[in-house]
């Protein structure tokens, strides 16, 4: 089988949470061992991890016709694309794209990640979408969020084939319910034109089909995974805090989405009761400076700490030295992060709008304004070894079993219902 996947990032070059379940689920279905995956990147940088699948720098297809050499297409091309396949692209441009802001090779530039012009990326990445899709053989196309939908619906209009989208997350979760109308928009063009969509949870899929109106005979949840810790990961050690301090960290971007005002205003319940305890707000966003102000207006700012953007290495590194890991996220489609702290042996709390809830037992849930109940959990887990012991090695057990492999057989298996072959 045969996938044209159109991705927007992809680790080890990390702007969101889309990075890391785009690689999981690539290696996912890479491991079944007969699925094919062509994936396409706006901006690829030449040191992803390859193994998996034929990468296609969108940035490097030609949709303007250019008399150039092979040497001169190897020397500018070559770290990140075959340049024998820019030759092939070339054959296959299907319109006079003169008038765009090409360059010498007929390309289109990408800045990668999420930049203010944001929109006209993701118009541009679906015109070129339209001719590699001309270009490659494939049995069904796999879309990646709003971002490539476009891209996903040019290339089942030229091809015919089936196009499978995934929602990782939408503008009603970004937005606490005050949509943009254009990627609401976008969003629910994708889902109109898609054959079948992917939700990573039974939240995300209730979301879909009640407020995007979609049939749900198909719309499907698709739990995120975890892949296992690397070697190097492993082998960081676990500080012992026993009678010493505790650490309590979020680790996440710093948008209403992610509720870290209630981790602070929880974080201040917890000091009124001990002042053994330190905070860790890692992450950035547009609410950073709001939540260092409302920690000084507490007088806990002492007790504070915010290290900005982690990636990683240092993620892992954070959620060793933690003893407790906390997501308050107001809503969240699925989040991997309490995966990735549970992994390391770090007792996990959530909110009850996390999608990843819904295949989690060995943690606590709170509502995401719970404030209380939230201040309760930390402290507990902070104060009784019990209770952190339960939780460090029941996470970590359940959590290896949670993975990409087993995420990738029941997408393949979507593919094959999907095309009709089962």
């Amino acid at each position: 089988m045969k996938v044209l996947m159109f991705g927007w990032e992809y680790p080890p070059h990390v702007f969101g949470g889309l990075a890391t379940a785009n690689f999981g689920i690539t290696q996912g279905l890479h491991a079944q061992g007969d699925v094919d995956i062509t994936l396409c990147l706006p901006h690829p940088f030449g040191d992803e991890d390859r193994s998996a699948c034929k990468f296609v720098a969108m940035n490097s297809v030609p949709i303007a016709w250019r008399e150039v050499n092979h040497d001169y297409v190897q020397q500018r091309v070559g770290n990140i694309m075959n340049p024998d396949d820019y030759f092939r692209y070339r054959d296959h441009i299907y319109a006079d794209f003169n008038y765009m802001n090409v360059n010498d090779l007929g390309c289109m530039d990408f800045a990668g990640g999420y930049p203010s012009n944001l929109h006209d990326e993701i118009n541009n990445y679906s015109i070129i979408a339209g001719v590699v899709a001309r270009s490659e053989e494939f049995d069904i196309i796999h879309a990646h969020d709003w971002l490539t939908f476009p891209a996903g619906i040019h290339a089942k209009r030229v091809s015919g084939k089936p196009l499978c989208i995934h929602v990782h997350a939408t503008d009603f979760d970004r937005s606490r319910g005050k949509v943009n109308p254009t990627v609401y928009a976008i969003e629910k063009d994708g889902m109109d034109n898609a054959d079948c969509i992917m939700c990573v949870s039974e939240l995300t899929r209730q979301t879909v089909i009640n407020q995007y109106h979609q049939d749900p005979r198909k719309c499907f949840a698709m739990h995120n995974a975890v892949y296992p810790l690397k070697q190097e990961w492993q082998d960081i050690p676990r500080p012992d805090h026993k009678d010493k301090e505790k650490v309590v960290t979020f680790l996440g971007r710093l948008t209403m989405q992610k509720g870290p005002e209630y981790f602070v205003e929880a974080a201040n319940m917890v000091l009124h009761r001990t002042r053994n305890v330190r905070f860790c707000m890692a992450g950035s966003g547009d609410m950073m400076d709001q939540m260092i102000y409302l920690a000084a207006e507490r007088g806990i700012a002492d007790r504070f700490h915010f290290p900005g953007f982690m990636r990683g290495k240092q993620v892992y590194e954070c959620l060793k030295d933690s003893d407790v890991y906390v997501m308050p996220s107001v809503s969240e489609p699925f989040g991997i992060s309490p995966l990735e702290a549970m992994q390391c042996g770090t007792p996990t709390i959530i909110s009850k709008q996390s999608g990843c809830g819904e295949i989690l037992t060995n943690c606590i849930k709170v509502d995401y304004w719970d404030i209380h109940a939230l201040a309760d959990a930390i402290y507990s887990i902070c104060h009784n070894e019990s209770l952190f012991d339960y939780l460090s090695e029941e996470g970590r057990k359940e959590v290896d079993l949670i993975t990409w492999e087993k995420v990738g057989a029941r997408i393949k298996d979507l593919y094959l219902k999907t095309l009709g072959w089962k």
